[in-house]
């Protein structure tokens, strides 16, 4: 079994829901069992900064799928959930993200692991760091704990997890 870690985002319409229904899609895929689900936060767009606040979370999942099987996965999920690749980081209403598998790296045309930009974003790691605060990054080795704190600037706590149940964060 595979530890991979994914970030979700959601700007456009219904931001909540886009990512209660990518976890359910996870949750239901063949060879993958969803973990751990972090709070949700608000954030300010990164890159193209014209676009609405972003919902921001991550899950952690034990897959039997390989990085591109995942992959995949994952793009089907945005594409049935009503991905449109118009704008280079621009508004989507769901980004599904694989920022770490196992410990490994991964570096072909389509997919890098971890995920490149990953230690530069804090509305990544600082959900990813609540899920797992002992995480490190594989190919430097610097604790994403300490990345994460300062790069929190634009991260807002928007819905928090209580721990009992995974889903109980999208009962509104």
């Amino acid at each position: 079994m595979n530890r991979a870690y994914i970030s979700l985002g959601s700007n456009i319409g219904d931001r909540l829901h886009y990512l209660q229904q990518a976890v359910q899609l996870l949750t239901v895929t063949e060879g993958i069992h969803v973990n751990q689900v972090s709070s949700v936060y608000e954030t300010d767009p990164v890159g193209y900064v014209d676009q609405a606040a972003f919902l921001n979370m991550v899950v952690e999942l034990e897959t039997l799928l390989t990085p591109h099987e995942l992959l995949k996965k994952c793009n089907e999920i945005e594409t049935e959930l009503g991905r449109m690749r118009t704008i280079h980081w621009g508004p989507r209403t769901l980004d599904l993200d694989i920022l770490l598998y196992n410990e490994e790296n991964v570096n072909t045309k389509d997919l890098i692991i971890p995920h490149p930009r990953m230690a530069e974003r804090g509305f990544v790691l600082i959900p990813l760091v609540e899920l797992n605060s002992d995480l490190v990054d594989p190919l430097n080795k610097q604790s994403l704990s300490k990345l994460a704190h300062i790069q929190k600037e634009g991260v807002h706590l928007w819905r928090t997890f209580d721990g009992v149940d995974a889903f109980v964060l999208f009962e509104s």
